[in-house]
C-alpha cells in the first residue's frame, strides 16, 4: 500500500498514496469515509518542508556577498589639522602622541606650528620621522600676549597666532619653512580640524568630521569643570548647549569640539581668531563668522558619544634634576627628552 524513501538530509518517511486508492471507504454502514483529502494535505506539507531544505541548503552553498569596499583614500576629503606647539619639557612626549593617532587616519595634512623665532631642531626632527604628510609653520607670540610668570592659563588665550597662521596658509598666504609648502588649490574638498598638542583623540572623531558642509560639532570630555561639554540635540539639529560657564557665549564650545570646511574658511577670507576676545570667546570670535548655531552640524551620535578628551599632561617636578644641576651632575642636555 505505500513505499518509503530518504528526502533530501532528512531521513522522513514519505507515505504515497496508490493511485487507484477508493474515494472512499465505509467504516460500517452509513459510515462513509473520505482518506484521500487528508493524505493529500500531508503530502502537500512534507513536499514544502522538503523544498523549503532544498532552498536553505542552497543558500548554504551559495558565496556571501563581497563586502562594500570603502572609498579609496584619494576619494576623500583631506583633513587638515592645525596644532599650535611650544617648547617646554613634554613637548616631544606630548607630539609623539598626537602624531601617532594622526598616523592612522588616512588623507590628514598635518599643520604643525611653533611657538618660536624659527623652526627648532626637536619639532623639525619629529616631523621629518613622523611619515606623515605635514606643513612647518612658525610664527612668535607677541610679548604683549604671552603669559606671564605664575599666571593660569587661563588669564590670556593661546595659540592664537599660530593657529591665525595656519589660516593664512590654506588661503594661499605662504610662511611654510618646511614639508608641503604648496596651500591646497582653490576647489579643494577638505575640513580644518584644530587639535591642541594635549589632548586625547579617538581615531573616529577625525571620519566624523570628513564629511563635513559647513561647521561641525560634537561633545569634548573632561572640560569645563564638567564629564563632558557639547551642543544639544533635538530632531538633529543643535537647540542649546551643555555648559556650566557663561553658557550665553555665541558658541560656547571648545577648541577641540568643531570642525570646519575649508571652502567655508576660504569664502571668509576675514575669519580668524582674535587675540583680544574675553575669556571663554576665542571659539567664538572665529564661528560667528562662518556659521549660524542652528545651522551646526552634530557629529557623534547626534553628540551622544565622547571622542576627544582635555587631559593635559601634568607639569613634571624636576626637583631633583635642579639638585643634580647644582652639583654639576645634571642629565646630559644632548639627549633629546
Amino acid at each position: 500500500m505505500s513505499s518509503l524513501r530518504p528526502t533530501g538530509m532528512l531521513n522522513i518517511l514519505w507515505f504515497s498514496a496508490p493511485t487507484s486508492f477508493p474515494h472512499q471507504c465505509f467504516l460500517g454502514p452509513g459510515q462513509p469515509c473520505d482518506c484521500l483529502s487528508p493524505l493529500r494535505a500531508a503530502a502537500e506539507q512534507l513536499r514544502q518542508k522538503d523544498l523549503r531544505i532544498s532552498q536553505l541548503q542552497a543558500d548554504l552553498r551559495r558565496p556571501p556577498p563581497a563586502p562594500a569596499q570603502p572609498p579609496e583614500p584619494e576619494a576623500l576629503p583631506t583633513i587638515y589639522v592645525v596644532t599650535p606647539t611650544y617648547a617646554r619639557l613634554v613637548q616631544k612626549a606630548e607630539l609623539v602622541r598626537l602624531s601617532q593617532t594622526l598616523s592612522l587616519v588616512p588623507r590628514l595634512h598635518w599643520l604643525l606650528v611653533e611657538d618660536a623665532e624659527g623652526p627648532t631642531p626637536l619639532v623639525s626632527g619629529l616631523l621629518a620621522a613622523s611619515g606623515l604628510l605635514f606643513t612647518h609653520l612658525v610664527v612668535l607670540t607677541p610679548k604683549a600676549q604671552r603669559l606671564r610668570e605664575g599666571e593660569p592659563g587661563w588669564v590670556r588665550p593661546r595659540g592664537v597666532e599660530q593657529r591665525n597662521k595656519a589660516l593664512d596658509w590654506l588661503r594661499g598666504r605662504g610662511g611654510a619653512v618646511a614639508g608641503k609648502k604648496d596651500p591646497p588649490p582653490p576647489g579643494t574638498q577638505a575640513v580644518v580640524y584644530f587639535a591642541d598638542d594635549d589632548n586625547t583623540y579617538s581615531r573616529e572623531l577625525f571620519e566624523e568630521m570628513r564629511w563635513t558642509h559647513g561647521v561641525s560639532v560634537w561633545p569634548v570630555g573632561l572640560v569645563g569643570g564638567l564629564r563632558f561639554e557639547g551642543p544639544q540635540v533635538q530632531d538633529g539639529r543643535v537647540v542649546g548647549f551643555h555648559t556650566a560657564w557663561e553658557p550665553n557665549r555665541p558658541f560656547p564650545v571648545d577648541m577641540a569640539g568643531f570642525a570646519v570646511a575649508l571652502p567655508l574658511l576660504l569664502a571668509k577670507p576675514s575669519a580668524q581668531f582674535d587675540a583680544t576676545a574675553p575669556r571663554g570667546h576665542l571659539e567664538s570670535s572665529l564661528l560667528s563668522h562662518l556659521v549660524d548655531p542652528k545651522d551646526l552640524e552634530p557629529r557623534a551620535a547626534n553628540c551622544t558619544r565622547v571622542l576627544v578628551w582635555h587631559t593635559r599632561t601634568e607639569k613634571p617636578k624636576m626637583k631633583q634634576e635642579e639638585q643634580l644641576q647644582r652639583q654639576g651632575q645634571g642629565s646630559d642636555p644632548a639627549v633629546e627628552v
